[in-house]
């Protein structure tokens, strides 16, 4: 039987000439038409229904209504999922409406429906590759990795990852993007791979030298790539490594000291939140499925993982407070855990103001400084890690005075750094 007898012939002759007239319709009136003609002439208006409904989904009016965006958000799936393998956009229009539904089902906190659609999106895209309707094997992918690693399953998102890193390889002319480049290194180091992490993260550093000589990336952001390829060398117990690294890392803050830039560049504070908030994951709490963490080196964190992230400061706050009353009458018992609490919240302020404003210096600042002062404490007591955490505690205001711009500040601090661990 001919599905088109099932459909009001009436509403049809109305959808069209809705759709004909030379008068504007609204996009609700659209997607009354195309829910019409889509059922008669699902090869041309299933995608156009599709479209209408992710585009009336991200409409103002129902910025405080997710239960409307979740429905209009769905039906744009449905429609989607409709159209015929043969159309060519079919996987860019698939994965174009289930973006936004994922999003809003971890929104939601249904992470289990939200992780399944990030497979569905990987696999629309393996498939659609393999149609070429889209040019990469791993189109859709990236979601995916993320939301594995928010779970902790970091072996599986460092897979996808490298395989994200080898398509750009192979279809960039200009290579592959830091923020692909440093989520393959942070999945490979968060798995245990941290050879593999740090050949990677090295190849990154060479890609950003290459860069500053084109005159296509900034002295800040090769000094933060340094900086952070540094910790990693040390932690792996390749000093010379890590040595070599600050020393290049300082003179190029040297270079920043006397002449600035080479180039005026716009906000990159990006960069520098990326690689600090890595330099603290090991600090925070394992991720898994039941308690999912964000996927630090990854741009795409979940909705309910960023909102808890942040939520969380408050918190921080107040056990750093009561670790600063314990820490004045018991200092050498409670001034390591206070440093470990201060920057927990030193880390998540910054990430926080990053995302907000670009205005870091006088709200961030008494925070680095007082990171600092407490590492200070703890190496004039004499106790054995206090070395470690001061170098620790100016490189992270050294880096963070890089990113206010406060060039002479920040070699000062990094000096020092490199006379403590070198």
């Amino acid at each position: 039987m001919n599905h088109s007898e099932n459909v009001d012939q009436d509403a049809v002759l109305r959808a069209r000439t809705m759709l004909l007239g030379s008068g504007g319709l609204s996009v609700e009136q659209e997607i009354d038409a195309y829910r019409v003609l889509a059922e008669v002439s699902p090869l041309t208006y299933m995608p156009k229904l599709s479209k209408a409904l992710v585009s009336f989904g991200y409409a103002s009016e129902f910025r405080d209504r997710p239960d409307i965006q979740l429905a209009l958000h769905a039906e744009a799936v449905a429609a989607a999922r409709r159209i015929g393998a043969e159309e060519p956009k079919r996987t860019e229009l698939l994965i174009d409406a289930l973006t936004p539904y994922q999003r809003l089902l971890y929104t939601a906190g249904r992470r289990a429906e939200g992780f399944a659609i990030c497979e569905e999106m990987a696999e629309a895209g393996r498939q659609g590759f393999e149609r070429g309707q889209v040019p990469s094997p791993v189109y859709g992918h990236g979601r995916l990795a993320a939301v594995l690693a928010e779970e902790g399953r970091h072996r599986e998102a460092a897979e996808i990852c490298g395989r994200i890193v080898r398509a750009a390889r192979s279809e960039e002319p200009s290579g592959v993007s830091f923020w692909t480049a440093v989520e393959w290194a942070a999945e490979l180091d968060a798995a245990g791979l941290h050879d593999a992490a740090l050949d990677a993260f090295a190849d990154m550093v060479d890609a950003c030298r290459r860069e500053l000589d084109a005159g296509s990336t900034s002295l800040a952001i090769l000094t933060w790539e340094l900086v952070r390829h540094s910790q990693m060398l040390d932690a792996a117990g390749r000093r010379a490594g890590a040595g070599a690294a600050r020393k290049e890392a300082l003179g190029l803050l040297a270079e920043l000291g006397e002449t600035g830039e080479r180039k005026s560049w716009s906000n990159i504070l990006s960069w520098w939140t990326m690689l600090l908030g890595l330099s603290g994951r090991a600090e925070e709490p394992a991720a898994s499925a039941r308690t999912p963490a964000p996927p630090f080196g990854s741009t795409l964190w979940s909705p309910d993982t960023r909102q808890a992230y942040f939520e969380g400061l408050p918190a921080l706050e107040e056990e750093t407070a009561r670790l600063t009353e314990a820490a004045a009458v018991d200092p050498r018992r409670h001034l390591p855990g206070l440093i470990a609490t201060h920057r927990r919240m030193t880390i998540r302020s910054a990430l926080h103001r990053e995302n907000r404003t670009h205005r870091i210096l006088k709200p961030l600042r008494p925070v680095f400084d007082e990171g600092v002062a407490l590492a200070r404490r703890l190496d004039g007591l004499g106790a054995q890690e206090g070395r470690a955490l001061l170098a620790r505690a100016l490189t992270d205001r050294s880096m963070f005075l890089l990113a206010a711009k406060q060039y002479g500040e920040a070699h000062d601090d990094f000096l020092v750094v490199t006379t403590l661990l070198d």
